[in-house]
């Protein structure tokens, strides 16, 4: 018998084209990071919470992607002027993900906005707006196209995620414009940019492969092996729940 794929659902972004084209949306670089290390990726969409556990429930693995600002309401916080759009029945939905995977052991990997709901959901904070809110900042929000590296990371050697890329000092791309401000009591820093900006984190006392990562690893992946690796730890961790006896 064909040994079984681990089946990896990314949660969708929201893209409007025009009035008849609009929908759930991933960039196809989730897409292919996940099918080049032997997952078959799937699309999770946001119609409700109860929905999204339903379908979570045909994954073996769960990637949060990237996308709009998170709803500050849900860590008690009005929006700062220079808040981005937001969905808040994404951010419910998202957040009813991470303990639903936390709760069953369910691989997770959250990237960019999919850290910052990990934080949230958790009980952290966000920085609404890094230019305006975080003191001697670089740039997190990068001009170049996706694929490019922009800016240095220091990765705690004790951590997860140190054992994964094998290096201590990494370059990363940059897309955001918020980032974790107070950490959630579950979560630990393994990860921060050279202004302390949090870059990434792992789940304290857990079995199971929790990451989150600030960049954008997906879009380096093709042409970066460490990058690359995170995705086949990632999905080999998702092959080991496939394996593992109900």
């Amino acid at each position: 018998m064909k040994n079984k794929k681990p089946v990896i659902g990314i949660t969708g972004a929201y893209v409007n084209h025009n009035h008849y084209m609009e929908g759930v949306y991933v960039h196809h670089d989730y897409h292919k990071s996940i099918a080049a290390n032997g997952g078959i990726p799937i699309v999770l969409p946001y119609i409700n919470e109860n929905l999204s556990i339903e379908s979570a429930e045909l994954c073996d693995g769960i990637i949060l992607s990237g996308g709009e600002d998170v709803d500050p309401q849900f860590y008690g916080q009005d929006p700062h002027p220079n808040l981005g759009a937001t969905i808040p029945e994404r951010d419910i939905a998202e957040m009813a993900l991470v303990h639903y995977a936390i709760n069953n052991n369910i691989p997770l990997l959250a990237i960019c906005r999919g850290v910052q709901i990990l934080n949230v959901a958790l009980g952290g904070t966000l920085i609404q707006d890094i230019p305006a809110q975080w003191a001697n900042p670089i740039k997190h929000t990068q001009i170049v196209e996706r694929k490019r590296d922009t800016h240095f990371i220091r990765i705690d050697k004790d951590s997860y995620l140190y054992s994964i890329i094998g290096e201590e000092t990494v370059r990363v791309n940059s897309l955001h414009h918020q980032a974790i401000d107070k950490l959630s009591p579950h979560l630990k820093t393994v990860a921060t940019a050279s202004d302390g900006m949090i870059e990434a984190v792992e789940l304290i006392e857990s079995n199971t492969f929790t990451i989150g990562v600030q960049w954008h690893p997906e879009s380096m992946s093709s042409h970066n092996q460490k990058m690359n690796k995170l995705f086949n730890h990632f999905v080999e961790n998702c092959v080991k729940k496939v394996q593992t006896p109900a």
